[in-house]
């Protein structure tokens, strides 16, 4: 792992003991040389009222990706989710953390 992301996670790890808001984590940046694996397929539950369904992502866990499932979260009025992502820039792969944007 390189000392900028083990310098985040020290970060994140801080402001989650901080009890900082979910913004606050934004700004954590992960760059690996690895691409994720595709997309796994993941069925789709029901639709709960008040709730909006965030898709399964690949999570890295400093050696390698690792899936995680997809959930439900409560609704914001006025808000749309963007899932988490990955973007290849420069040869490298940089995820980009699931938010709400207006």
């Amino acid at each position: 792992m390189k000392i900028k992301n083990v310098c985040a996670v020290t970060l994140v790890a801080a402001a989650l003991g901080a009890g900082l808001a979910a913004p606050a984590l934004a700004a954590v940046t992960v760059t690996v040389g690895t691409p994720p694996p595709a997309v796994l397929v993941e069925p789709v539950p029901a639709v709960r009222h008040g709730h909006v369904w965030v898709p399964g992502y690949w999570r890295w866990n400093g050696n390698k990706h690792v899936w995680v499932k997809g959930h439900h979260v409560a609704a914001r009025h006025g808000y749309r989710y963007v899932p988490d992502q990955w973007a290849e820039v420069n040869g490298r792969w940089v995820y980009h953390p699931g938010h709400w944007a207006r």
